[in-house]
């Protein structure tokens, strides 16, 4: 049981963002016979359930200390649901009005949420070729266009996650050095399911600068590896939050690239329901990803290796979907 002495009293839920705790997943390296260690960082245990409340408030507070934002100035940002969630928390205890510009094809869930923090949330329709609960590159291009329409009418600060560099700070700052603290200096490798880029180029620079033989691999939907140059042969995919098709992102460091990985929606779904099942962690499609991705590396290429990832939402985002049914996915 965690211990629960001297912590000490906050003044505000922002001050809970951070310090999520690192696990070693070994009932599931049991079961699946795995030569190496499987270091899990619950980001579902900041408040907005995942590891863009991180993200949030370094965009936010530093859009403030360099007067980008301004006392009361409306935020405006798209959003899968866990960046936007993340900004209303963070907006909502900065006194800042926040509109969530988000897909249809994200689930119901985010943007209730997101609405009850006190969030105003606009869903943009789908684009006329795509699939419900999956968000194709098309698709963000609208949201991609409401978004400017809406920062120009409210006047706005565009918390744009995709290019402000203190999405990657956030990482580099506190995420990466929680990972290395934790497992006292014992990982050896990284993987992440790449969105904005800002988790994998954040925690690789910081792990890097510790030791530079770590290695770090991009993981992508399968059919859908933009980033390692591959043909994009499916448009969309069930793991949320990323793997839209882009084949460049700005705040991607190709130079911390050791290699790409591709999961397929099935892997992901499985390995997200087994390490419910075994290890009693309840996390979302890109958890799932990750978790598939460090698998097949113990498995392969990084036999004996300790490999860390992180958990980075809840399963409770995803009860509308397929991701915990009995039904075949």
């Amino acid at each position: 049981m965690r211990k629960l002495t001297n912590l000490p009293l906050m003044s505000s839920v922002i001050e809970t963002i951070g310090n999520t705790p690192l696990v070693e997943l070994r009932q599931l390296s049991k079961v699946l016979n795995l030569s190496g260690k499987l270091l899990a960082k619950l980001e579902f245990f900041n408040p907005g359930f995942s590891k863009k409340d991180r993200v949030a408030l370094e965009m936010i507070q530093t859009a403030r200390k360099e007067g980008l934002l301004k006392p009361g100035q409306t935020v405006v940002e798209l959003t899968s649901g866990n960046t936007g969630t993340g900004l209303a928390i963070v907006c909502r205890a900065l006194g800042h009005p926040f509109i969530a510009v988000m897909s249809r094809g994200n689930t119901i869930e985010r943007a209730q949420m997101m609405t009850a923090l006190g969030a105003e949330v606009v869903l943009v329709d789908q684009a006329s070729d795509s699939h419900p609960q999956q968000v194709s590159g098309a698709d963000l291009e609208l949201v991609e266009l409401e978004t400017k329409r809406l920062v120009t009418t409210h006047e706005a600060f565009r918390a744009n996650q995709f290019e402000l560099i203190s999405n990657v700070l956030a990482h580099e700052r506190y995420t990466g050095p929680e990972l290395w603290e934790q497992s006292k200096g014992a990982i050896e490798v990284f993987v992440d399911f790449v969105g904005s880029a800002g988790s994998f180029t954040g925690v690789s620079r910081y792990l890097r600068k510790k030791s530079p033989d770590i290695r770090a691999y991009v993981v992508e939907p399968a059919g859908g590896a933009a980033l390692s140059k591959k043909v994009v042969s499916q448009i969309s995919h069930k793991i949320q939050g990323g793997g839209y098709g882009m084949s460049h992102l700005s705040l991607l460091e190709k130079n911390l690239v050791t290699g790409y990985l591709e999961v397929h929606d099935q892997e992901a779904i499985e390995a997200t329901q087994l390490l419910a099942s075994e290890e009693g962690i309840f996390g979302g499609f890109s958890t799932g990803a990750n978790l598939a991705a460090a698998i097949h590396l113990l498995r392969t290429k990084e036999v004996g290796a300790t490999i860390g990832f992180l958990v980075c939402d809840s399963g409770l985002k995803y009860l509308s979907t397929t991701l915990f049914s009995t039904q075949e996915s």
